[in-house]
C-alpha cells in the first residue's frame, strides 16, 4: 500500500509540476507568445515552428489549444492556420518529453532551491514568475525520480503484474487507458513520461508502452475538445480538427504497432527510450502528412460546427471567452473588447434619446429603457468576468489594463442609468403633457448633445489607444461643456424673463435635461484619468490651492 501511495504522490508532483511551468510561462511571457502565434499565420509552416516553440515553452499542448481557439473565437485566426499551430504543438510537447526524459539527477535539486528562494524572496513580480517555472521544472524531474523509486517494489507484487498483464494483446483496450488518464491528470506529458518510466521499470512492456502513448495523444485531442465545450463553434472548430489528425494517426499507425516497435528496439534498445522516440516520431510524421491538408480539415470541422446566428440579444456578451480565463492577459483583451461593445450600446441610447426629444416617439422611448436593461447586463457580465480572473496573475501593464475596464464600464452603466431614469423620463413627461420646446432651446440642447456625442467617441477613442494627448483634450471638454451649460441655463432664464411661453412651461424640462446632458459628460471625461494619471499628468487635487485666508477656492488646473 505504502508504495502504491509513493506512486500516486509520484504522479501528482509530476501533474502539479506541468502546471506550475505551464502558468508561470503564461504570466510571465503570455503577452508575447499570443503575439509569436497572431504573427505567424501568413504562412502554415511558419504556423508549425510557432506551435512548435510555444508548446516548448508551455510544456503543454492543450495550453496552446487555449490560445490558439480564443484566437478564433474572436476572429483573430482562421481555422486552417489555427490547425497549423496545433499540429506544431503536439511536437512541442513530443520534444519536451525528449528533454525531460534525460536522466538528470543532480539538476533537479538545483532548480528547486533557486525556484523556491527567487519565488519567495521577489514574489508578485516577473522574476518570482521565472523561480516559479524553475520550480515547476525540478518538481518534474523530482517526480519522475520518485515514480522510478516507488515502481521498483510494485513490480515484484502478483497482483500488479496481473494487473499490467491484462494489458497485453489488446492494443484498443491500451488506447482507451491511456486517454482516460490523460483526461484524469489534464496532461498527455505527465503522461508519456509515466508511460516511459514504467517501461523502464520493466512493469509494462515496450509493445504495451506504444499503445499507451497513441492513447495518451487521442486523449490529449479529446481533452481539448473538453476544455473548449462552451466556447463558440468557431473555437470549438480548432479542437475538433486536432483531434481528426490525432484519431486518423492512430488509425493508421495501429496496424504497423508492432513492426514499428521492432524498428523502435534496433534504432535503440533502451525501452524507455523507445517511449518518447515513438511519441515524438508519431507527431512530427502527423505534422508533415497533415500540413498540406489543414484546409481540408478545417472545411469538415465547419460543416460539423457552422456558425451559431447572430446573438438574438446585445445583453449576451461575445467576446468573453471563458477559455481565454486560463491565460489572464488574453482574456483582459476579450473583457476591453466587448468593454468597447458597451460604448456601442451607450452611444446607440445616447442618440435615439435626441430622437425621442425631437420626434416624440414614445415607442422608441420604451425601446430606450429596454436598451438599458441590456446594457446593465453587459456590464454585470464583463464585471464578473473580471473578477474570475486574480490581478496577481497580470503583469503591470495588464493590470492597469484591467482596473481601467473596471472604471470605463462603471461611467458607461451610469450614463445609461441617467439616459434611462433621467432624460427618457423627461421625454416621457413633455410628451404625455404635450409640451414644446422653444426654438432656441431646442437649439442649445441639440448642440450639448452634440458636444456630449463627439466626447464620447473622443473617450472610446482614449479608452482604445491609451493615448495622453486625447486624454487631455477629453478633459479639457469637461472645462468647455462646464462653460457651454452655465451659458445655455443663463440664456433660457433670459428668455423667462422676457416671458416666452414655451419657455415658461418647459423651464424644468429644460434645465433638467442640460444638467443631466453634463452629468453623462463627466461620467465620459472621466475615462481619461487613469490614462493622465498612469502619466503623472493629472493633478492630486482640484482644491490643493485654496486659500488659507477664507477666500473663494481657487481651482488648480487638473494637468500638470
Amino acid at each position: 500500500m505504502q508504495a502504491l501511495l509513493n506512486l500516486l504522490a509520484g504522479v501528482a508532483l509530476l501533474v502539479w509540476g506541468t502546471h506550475l511551468v505551464r502558468t508561470g510561462v503564461m504570466r510571465t511571457w503570455g503577452g508575447e507568445l499570443r503575439r509569436v502565434l497572431s504573427a505567424s499565420i501568413s504562412n502554415r509552416f511558419h504556423a508549425l515552428l510557432a506551435g512548435i516553440g510555444v508548446t516548448g515553452l508551455l510544456q503543454s499542448s492543450t495550453a496552446t489549444t487555449l490560445i490558439t481557439t480564443s484566437f478564433v473565437g474572436q476572429g483573430l485566426i482562421a481555422t486552417a492556420p489555427a490547425l497549423a499551430i496545433m499540429l506544431g504543438a503536439d511536437v512541442g510537447t513530443s520534444l519536451v518529453v525528449q528533454l525531460l526524459s534525460i536522466k538528470l539527477t543532480w539538476l533537479w535539486p538545483l532548480l528547486i532551491f533557486t525556484g523556491v528562494v527567487v519565488t519567495l524572496s521577489r514574489e508578485n513580480t516577473a522574476a518570482g514568475r521565472v523561480g516559479r517555472i524553475l520550480l515547476g521544472f525540478g518538481l518534474i524531474l523530482l517526480a519522475l525520480q520518485l515514480i522510478v523509486l516507488a515502481t521498483r517494489p510494485l513490480t515484484e507484487t502478483a497482483s500488479v503484474k496481473v494487473l499490467f498483464a491484462s494489458l497485453t494483446g489488446d492494443v484498443l483496450l491500451d488506447v482507451l487507458i491511456a486517454a482516460g488518464l490523460t483526461l484524469l491528470c489534464y496532461s498527455s506529458l505527465a503522461v508519456v513520461l509515466l508511460i516511459a518510466t514504467l517501461t523502464s521499470a520493466a512493469m509494462i512492456s515496450a509493445e504495451v508502452a506504444l499503445g499507451l502513448v497513441l492513447g495518451a495523444n487521442l486523449g490529449s485531442g479529446l481533452l481539448a475538445i473538453i476544455v473548449t465545450m462552451h466556447s463558440t463553434p468557431e473555437a470549438r472548430r480548432v479542437a475538433v480538427g486536432n483531434f481528426f489528425f490525432k484519431l486518423t494517426g492512430c488509425v493508421l499507425v495501429l496496424p504497423f504497432l508492432h513492426s514499428i516497435g521492432g524498428w523502435l528496439a534496433a534504432f535503440d534498445p533502451d525501452a524507455q527510450r523507445q517511449v518518447v522516440n515513438f511519441h515524438l516520431a508519431f507527431n512530427v510524421a502527423i505534422a508533415l502528412t497533415f500540413i498540406g491538408f489543414t484546409e481540408h480539415f478545417a472545411r469538415l470541422a465547419e460543416s460539423m460546427l457552422p456558425s451559431a446566428p447572430e446573438y438574438d440579444s446585445p445583453a449576451k456578451p461575445r467576446y468573453l471567452d471563458p477559455v481565454a480565463l486560463e491565460t489572464p492577459a488574453l482574456a483582459v483583451s476579450c473583457a476591453a473588447r466587448e468593454a468597447l461593445r458597451l460604448g456601442d450600446m451607450i452611444e446607440r441610447m445616447l442618440r435615439s434619446t435626441l430622437t425621442v426629444l425631437r420626434t416624440n416617439d414614445l415607442k422608441l422611448a420604451g425601446e430606450l429603457h429596454r436598451m438599458d436593461d441590456d446594457v446593465d447586463a453587459l456590464y454585470t457580465a464583463i464585471k464578473l468576468y473580471l473578477t474570475q480572473m486574480s490581478r496577481d496573475a497580470l503583469e503591470e501593464k495588464d493590470s492597469r489594463r484591467w482596473a481601467d475596464i473596471i472604471s470605463f464600464t462603471i461611467n458607461l452603466e451610469h450614463v445609461g442609468d441617467i439616459i434611462d431614469k433621467n432624460l427618457v423620463e423627461i421625454a416621457e413627461k413633455k410628451i404625455r403633457k404635450h409640451q414644446e420646446f422653444s426654438a432656441a432651446g431646442m437649439e442649445e440642447i441639440c448642440e450639448l448633445h452634440a458636444r456630449v456625442l463627439a466626447n464620447l467617441q473622443l473617450g472610446l477613442n482614449v479608452f482604445i489607444n491609451s493615448d495622453l494627448r486625447s486624454a487631455q483634450r477629453l478633459l479639457a471638454e469637461k472645462e468647455a461643456f462646464r462653460n457651454l451649460e452655465r451659458a445655455y441655463a443663463d440664456s433660457h432664464l433670459q428668455r423667462l424673463v422676457e416671458q416666452k411661453l414655451s419657455s415658461i412651461e418647459t423651464s424644468a424640462l429644460h434645465l433638467d435635461i442640460i444638467r443631466d446632458l453634463k452629468r453623462i459628460n463627466s461620467h465620459i471625461c472621466s475615462i481619461a484619468y487613469p490614462i493622465l494619471e498612469s502619466a503623472g499628468a493629472l493633478a492630486p487635487s482640484r482644491l490643493r490651492e485654496t486659500r488659507l485666508s477664507g477666500g473663494a477656492p481657487k481651482a488648480s488646473p487638473e494637468l500638470k
